[in-house]
């Protein structure tokens, strides 16, 4: 299996990149760059792209609202050319809150919306003269809108790669299906493998029967917290505030995709709960309230022997790409973590 890591940021950007560097020394595979509201994921994705050699750049995730289809397209090319051919374009439809709220843009038909995207960008990247008529996007501008004179282009530059990978984070079951059948990567939140069938086994399915049989089988990047060795139980709880966080605080009563992941799951008392506390302003009671039992199978942290079983575990419901979060208070812990992690996943 490989593995993938979120870049953090809490610790500057210097020093985010020169761990990433170091991690990609050690076998680091992929490593996700977030963009929500602060400063964009372009940038640094560009500069990772200078700093190292081996590791796969993976937006995660551009908002599918805050950019044209055809400016995802230049994007991705760009940062690929500038890795020679390390990017993949990972893509989400975020939430109303961010989409609505900072970008002053209307959160719709996200699942229609993410189809021509990736049609369009597919076209891009083959520098076919761009022609595109869809529900939301029609390019050229037809006559009858704006100056009338658009006409269509081609991309004047040449991509590294005719396609760049394309991975989407979804979790409604009509967006995973869609994942399934167009994209060539899955980024699913909350995914815990004893579950992973019963919430979208058959969406998954359903996606896989209409995908092209020409396309490479779909990667899944799921994981969660990893630390390996005797005693350390009492670290997953480290995962608690930002469960917290998704589970209760991202979107509104009624509109937040995590907490029906999280409901879905068995726990629907406990998902009003946890909502009910953090949008008053109960953070730490909110993160308290997250059942151990989901904390604990959600999680690679703990004895060798667990983790393996773990990693078998999830191996088994269809993930090709850990995505872990490595544990460790400094750089030279969390290197170590990927290196047993990454001797683990060559014996499962």
């Amino acid at each position: 299996m490989k593995i993938s890591t979120q870049m953090g940021y809490a610790r500057g950007f210097e020093e985010s990149v020169a761990e990433v560097v170091a991690l990609e020394n050690e076998g680091l595979d992929t490593v996700w760059v977030a963009e929500a509201y602060g400063f964009d994921a372009v940038s640094l994705m560009g500069y990772l792209a200078a700093r190292t050699e081996t590791v796969r750049i993976a937006s995660g995730i551009l908002p599918i609202y805050t950019r044209t289809p055809t400016l995802l397209a230049m994007t991705a090319a760009g940062v690929d050319a500038l890795s020679g051919g390390r990017a993949m374009l990972g893509l989400g439809a975020s939430g109303p809150q961010v989409i609505e709220g900072f970008h002053g843009v209307a959160y719709d038909a996200p699942v229609g919306r993410t189809r021509e995207i990736i049609e369009i960008c597919r076209k891009v990247w083959k520098r076919q003269r761009l022609e595109h008529e869809g529900r939301r996007y029609t390019i050229p501008l037809p006559h009858d809108q704006g100056t009338g004179l658009g006409k269509p282009l081609k991309m004047i530059t040449h991509p590294v790669r005719e396609e760049v990978p394309i991975a989407v984070a979804a979790l409604a079951p009509k967006s995973v299906e869609q994942t399934a059948e167009l994209a060539d990567g899955w980024l699913p939140i909350f995914y815990l493998a004893s579950k992973a069938k019963q919430r979208w086994g058959e969406a998954l399915e359903a996606g896989r029967k209409k995908r092209d049989p020409a396309r490479a089988p779909l990667e899944v990047f799921a994981g969660g917290g990893v630390g390996i060795g005797e005693g350390l139980e009492k670290l997953r709880d480290q995962g608690r505030p930002m469960t917290a966080l998704y589970v209760g605080g991202m979107g509104a009563r009624g509109k937040n995709f995590y907490n029906d992941v999280f409901a879905s799951y068995g726990y629907e008392k406990e998902a009003k709960e946890i909502q009910d506390l953090y949008l008053s302003g109960k953070k730490a009671e909110a993160a308290a309230a997250i059942p151990q039992s989901f904390i604990d199978a959600g999680t690679l942290i703990g004895p060798r022997s667990f983790v393996a079983e773990r990693i078998a575990e999830l191996k088994e419901s269809g993930v090709t790409s850990l995505n872990v979060g490595l544990v460790g208070r400094t750089l030279s812990e969390r290197l170590k973590t990927l290196v047993q992690l990454r001797e683990l996943c060559d014996e499962v």
